[in-house]
């Protein structure tokens, strides 16, 4: 059983910087893809961005890819998501989320641990 704990949410003005941190706990962090989604009031939950558990292959959801960058950290147990020229459209919760091996895919329903979030807010 993996734990999830993101953090590094917040309030900032559009064009600002944030990096999230997503903890796990559990088994070998370094077995698990992890990714980050996001979900929007009143919209779906949506695939931000994705890295294999070697931390060698990444997946970016295409209209982000250009401001957004994920990393890890195996020896820390921690995945990163940096979060650049912050938009109003950004405004989201943000969660991390791991699967066992395999490639960072989109589907949500492909990776089996989620936390519990962390709020980002863009003021315009």
């Amino acid at each position: 059983q993996v734990q999830l704990v993101e953090s590094g949410g917040g309030l900032v003005q559009a064009g600002g910087s944030l990096r999230l941190s997503c903890a796990a706990s559990g088994p070998p962090f370094d077995t698990y893809t992890m990714g980050w989604f996001r979900q929007a009031p009143g919209l779906e939950r949506e695939f931000v961005a994705g890295i294999a558990w070697r931390g060698g292959y990444t997946n970016y959801r295409d209209n982000v890819k250009d401001r957004f960058t994920i990393s890890r950290d195996n020896a820390k147990n921690t995945v990163y998501l940096q979060i650049n020229s912050l938009k109003p459209d950004d405004t989201a919760v943000y969660y991390c989320a791991a699967r066992f091996l395999g490639t960072p895919t989109s589907r949500a329903a492909d990776y089996n641990y989620w936390g519990q979030g962390t709020q980002v807010t863009v003021s315009s």
